[in-house]
């Protein structure tokens, strides 16, 4: 007969051991948290990194409960800890700190840690939080965020801010930063199409073409390369090739928005006003593109060319609704009521030209800049489609309408106008004066450094501060008289060319003088005398006692140093005989 057992001895034989370690903590510390049992939950927390100090999970999951509590500083310092002395690739660390700064309103911390997380981290898990953490910091800090890349988009960060460069109109940083980008990742195709479009901007078509050809190269069907080479077939007149290309285009629907709208942008561009005009009516109907008023400019445009002359003037007149400020609608309005005034226009002929761009025609955005003594508004100065008229322009347009665009670029005058200028002074065939005129901008803008200048197979060192001239010497005082005379000049609103043209006399006074040129003691004397003299080649009007006031000298001062000018330089006698050949 067995013995019974006894019955302490067989509930003791049921009971499980407990296992005390970091994942038993983990558990505990996790229902304690479902309960919202904080304390608890930090509690376990702690023992579970006791047991697993190594572990940076562990360490995290503190660092988190630590933030739910409000204590973001103790969470910070365990997130340190974690990247300085356990797994320095948790780059998500760099981002829950973030979150921890900004909830101490230290948003400068915030930003150096975020910046860090979006450099550093490879797999961009949080990267839709950061970016709305980065528009919360710009808003706060009022400033861009000092971001120079995302490393899990793998360039499309860089991409991003070389198409907003494009966009801006400043093509040489976008073509900078897009070069760098294809060096790195040579199969990012949009990329490299951005980039063909900047050379393209800048005036640079073999290296267009050659980039754009990289791309077909490896991608035959990329659609942004097709459409790029069939612009540059037509800026080459290569007429077979682009008419079989363009018969490929017109087969082509495109399915994503931005395919459509870079196709119909193309043929319209080509000239295939019908697949145009059917892709921008497609366009019209998504219901983010019906409030791009550029959109309705564009089927306008499509609309006019393809004799639908009605809907063109209602698509203008939506122009006009969507954007009253600008001046193109009313423009394209105002030349289509005095065609139709006329007779010139039915729905069958369009008897003026007009442009895909949305923007004024080149040649009147000149006029009108000539006339206004603002010069160039602010908001188009930054306008990309004129920007790159103004480049092509300065590379490829006669000798008057080079010497208009290097005016125009002077009321520009930024780091890009800079670049520009710098560029056509090493065009070996430019024209001498077209370059005098370009270092007088330069000089204008206060640039001082040494440029070099290419003529022919020679390349020389100019420095922009100094007036240009063939003089074997240039005195201070002599440059003292033409930088007073442009001071004044530039102040009363005379513009680049009447500015240069007052330093051209002067230089031309001096030359025909040298070796025995006047003594220069009355600066402000001879400084009137080329403003008064620069006034009158120009037709302005002008007489002696209102520019000796200028200059705070008397009348018959200023009238004796004109006289001494005229007497060498026959300023009055020239200009006599341009206004007789011209009556």
């Amino acid at each position: 007969m067995k013995e019974k057992k006894n019955s302490a001895e067989t509930k003791l034989g049921k009971v499980l051991p407990i296992s005390m370690d970091a994942g038993f903590f983990f558990e505990r510390a996790v229902s304690s948290l479902d309960r919202y049992h904080y304390d608890k939950a930090l509690k376990y927390f702690r023992k579970a990194v006791e047991y697993e100090p190594g572990n940076p999970v562990n360490h995290c999951n503190m660092a988190g409960i630590l933030s739910e509590m409000g204590d973001y500083e103790a969470s910070n310092a365990v997130l340190s800890t974690v990247l300085e002395e356990i797994d320095p690739t948790m780059t998500e660390c760099y981002f829950y700190m973030a979150n921890n700064y900004a909830n101490m309103d230290l948003f400068e911390a915030a930003e150096e840690a975020l910046v860090t997380y979006l450099e550093e981290d490879p797999s961009g898990q949080f990267l839709a939080e950061a970016e709305e953490m980065m528009d919360l910091l710009q808003y706060e800090l009022d400033r861009p965020t000092k971001l120079r890349s995302i490393k899990s988009s793998k360039g499309m960060f860089e991409h991003d801010q070389a198409r907003e460069l494009l966009e801006e109109g400043k093509f040489s940083q976008a073509v900078k930063m897009l070069e760098e980008l294809v060096q790195k990742q040579p199969d990012f195709f949009a990329a490299r199409n951005n980039l063909a479009l900047g050379y393209y901007y800048l005036g640079l078509f073999d290296k267009a073409l050659e980039t754009v050809h990289e791309v077909l190269t490896q991608d035959p069907g990329n659609l942004h390369g097709l459409c790029n080479l069939a612009i540059f077939y037509q800026h080459e007149g290569k007429v077979e090739a682009l008419q079989q290309l363009a018969e490929r285009l017109s087969r082509i629907v495109p399915f994503h928005q931005e395919h459509v709208f870079k196709l119909a942008t193309t043929m319209g561009i080509l000239g295939k006003h019908e697949a145009a005009y059917g892709h921008f009516r497609r366009l019209l109907r998504d219901q983010d593109m019906s409030k791009d008023p550029s959109v309705f400019h564009y089927a306008a445009v499509a609309a006019y060319y393809t004799g639908r002359v009605s809907e063109a003037k209602k698509l203008w007149q939506s122009v006009k609704r969507l954007d009253p400020v600008s001046s193109v609608a009313d423009y394209y309005l105002s030349r289509l009521e005095e065609a139709l005034e006329s007779s010139a226009v039915t729905d069958a002929q369009a008897p003026f030209s007009v442009n895909y761009q949305y923007v004024l025609p080149f040649e009147e955005q000149l006029k009108q800049w000539g006339a206004s003594e603002d010069g160039i508004p602010p908001e188009l100065q930054n306008n990309p489609v004129i920007r790159s008229s103004f480049f092509w322009a300065l590379r490829h347009g006669d000798s008057r309408m080079k010497l208009q665009v290097i005016q125009a670029l002077g009321l520009i005058a930024d780091q890009e106008v800079e670049e520009a200028l710098e560029a056509f002074l090493l065009e070996p065939e430019e024209d001498q004066s077209l370059k005098d005129m370009a270092l007088f901008v330069l000089r204008s803008m206060g640039v001082t450094k040494s440029l070099p200048v290419r003529s022919g197979e020679t390349t020389t060192m100019v420095d922009p501060s100094q007036t240009a001239t063939k003089l074997p010497v240039w005195r201070s005082e002599w440059q003292a008289v033409i930088n007073l005379a442009i001071g004044k000049m530039n102040d009363s609103s005379f513009d680049l060319q009447q500015q240069h043209d007052a330093e051209t006399l002067w230089v031309e006074f001096l030359t025909r003088l040298y070796p025995d040129p006047p003594s220069i003691t009355h600066l402000e004397g001879w400084a009137c005398a080329l403003e008064y003299l620069t006034a009158k080649m120009h037709r302005l009007y002008v007489t002696y006692e209102s520019v000796a006031k200028k200059y705070g000298i008397s009348a018959s001062t200023a009238r004796r140093y004109v006289c001494r000018v005229d007497e060498v330089c026959g300023v009055k006698e020239k200009i006599e005989a341009i206004f007789s050949s011209v009556r």
